[in-house]
């Protein structure tokens, strides 16, 4: 043995002194490497978390169907031939003989706790319609749970079981976030409890086309359905985000997936506990990025900030002194780096309290003090579309989950003078406008007020049921199917 040991070591003498040198330096340099350098303990991050993610069952009401319930009506098509199919089949009697039956629908998703006492985060989506939602802990015991509020444009509903003590999660500031750092998603990705999965962060701020007031945490980290609702957790074990959205072709998940920050969500929580409703500010602007050629145009060396296309009438904005062509570089002292990020910061700005706003006019600074009003109380809904003859209102949950539909605007009222005479019907159901969701009267307004005047505005709407497409002329001239 000592043999053995002796002739290993007169090798080793005899090793060039290079070769000897570069062999400690690399022992060196993996014994020096930095912490962060390593992975996260990713079994402890799960460990701890666990007990504080829940899953979220949902069970909806369903429609009646089968015998004895309304024939179901064909595709027809648009105008008068159709308006006379649909008024046939509506008049139908329903067969008296058998009962309707129901199905209800079922649905899954996540959520976690964030106070002992039982109040539990979860994706709006999760749970809008449900007749009964369901948690379930980690130790498989459930409760049903109380819906506090939901706010459909963060996409955040906050729940409250009856229990006390419960595990917590660690809240973390989203804020600080930052690319490339390692997150944990945990959630039940097609109902299996308690999945961990990892990534990076891809991205952060992402303004998402459809979604106007969330700065999207953007992930690698696999999310699938069913993940909705859970937590996104740092290196540190603080939950950072609420998974809640997957860019897919397929239906699963493809490397891109979005969380709501947690700061977002949070402030979200709080209004709802409060209130059960959130309130946002209220600017009354229609913006528009900066591209390279504008910045050019007005003398600028980069594309920041957010370009005033028009200020509406009798609106905090107009009111404050902004003009069409102003520039804002900064609210309450934040950059806006990029158009989509002044609506969120002015929707998260107290209502009725002055607002400090930077913009560059006639290539000078000027700071102009506004204060906001509340976006749903606002006259961008009633204001702007009494210009266009039109009464909406938004659709009730109960109608929403018989339609089959996220959001909608009702048609209460059209005046006869209203380009959308000719083409919108009382009762009608508006989808989208321009591309634009209709959530609520203030995105039927900016979505009329910002529309080009050299072309139609496309509207896709459901009428009596049946989806349609229509393309209105805001000089009232030619409507067409």
């Amino acid at each position: 043995m000592n043999e053995t040991v002796n002739n290993r070591f007169l090798r080793m003498r005899a090793w060039p002194l290079g070769l000897m040198l570069l062999a400690a330096a690399l022992l060196w340099v993996f014994a020096a490497a930095p912490a962060q350098a390593q992975y996260p303990d990713f079994a402890k991050l799960a460990k701890d978390n666990a007990p504080a993610v829940v899953n979220i069952n949902t069970v909806t009401k369903g429609r009646p169907v089968g015998p004895g319930s309304a024939p179901r009506m064909p595709n027809l098509p648009p105008g008068p031939l159709g308006d006379m199919f649909r008024d046939f089949f509506e008049q139908m009697p329903q067969q008296p003989h058998q009962p309707p039956r129901s199905r209800p629908a079922r649905s899954l998703g996540s959520g976690f706790i964030i106070s002992e006492d039982g109040y539990v985060l979860t994706n709006a989506h999760v749970v809008r319609g449900a007749d009964e939602v369901t948690v379930r802990m980690s130790d498989q015991k459930e409760y049903q749970a109380e819906l506090i509020g939901e706010d459909e444009r963060t996409d955040i509903a906050l729940l409250k079981i009856d229990a006390e003590g419960l595990p917590t999660v660690e809240m973390g500031d989203s804020d600080e976030v930052e690319v490339g750092e390692w997150v944990l998603a945990i959630g039940a990705p097609f109902g299996l409890d308690h999945s961990a999965t990892h990534g990076i962060v891809s991205a952060i701020g992402r303004d998402l086309p459809n979604e106007n007031y969330v700065p999207f945490i953007q992930t690698d980290a696999p999310v699938n359905p069913g993940n909705s609702g859970g937590p996104l957790i740092n290196a540190d074990g603080e939950v950072i985000g609420v998974n809640s959205q997957i860019y897919t072709s397929s239906g699963g998940y493809m490397g891109i997936s979005f969380a709501i920050p947690m700061n977002v969500a949070m402030n979200v929580a709080d209004q709802l506990r409060e209130s059960g409703s959130v309130s946002r500010g209220y600017l009354g602007v229609v913006i528009q990025p900066v591209t390279a050629e504008l910045a050019r145009s007005f003398g600028l060396d980069d594309t920041r900030g957010a370009l005033v296309a028009q200020v509406q009438p009798d609106t905090p904005a107009e009111k404050a002194g902004l003009e069409s062509g102003d520039i804002i570089t900064k609210f309450n002292g934040k950059l806006v780096k990029r158009s989509g990020q002044l609506p969120m910061l002015v929707g998260a700005a107290p209502v009725g309290e002055a607002a400090t706003l930077t913009v560059l006019r006639e290539d000078k600074e000027k700071q102009i003090e506004v204060v906001l009003d509340e976006l749903d109380a606002s006259m961008a809904g009633g204001g702007a579309l009494s210009k266009f003859g039109l009464t909406v209102a938004p659709l009730e949950k109960a109608s929403r989950a018989e339609m089959g539909v996220r959001y909608g605007l009702e048609v209460e009222l059209i005046d006869g003078n209203s380009p959308f005479a000719g083409a919108l019907q009382v009762g009608d159901v508006l989808l989208e406008v321009n591309r634009r969701p209709m959530r609520g009267s203030e995105d039927l307004a900016q979505a009329l007020t910002s529309a080009p005047a050299d072309r139609p505005v496309a509207i896709r709407l459901l009428r009596r049921g049946q989806p349609l497409f229509l393309a209105v002329d805001l000089d009232g001239e030619n409507v067409a199917p």
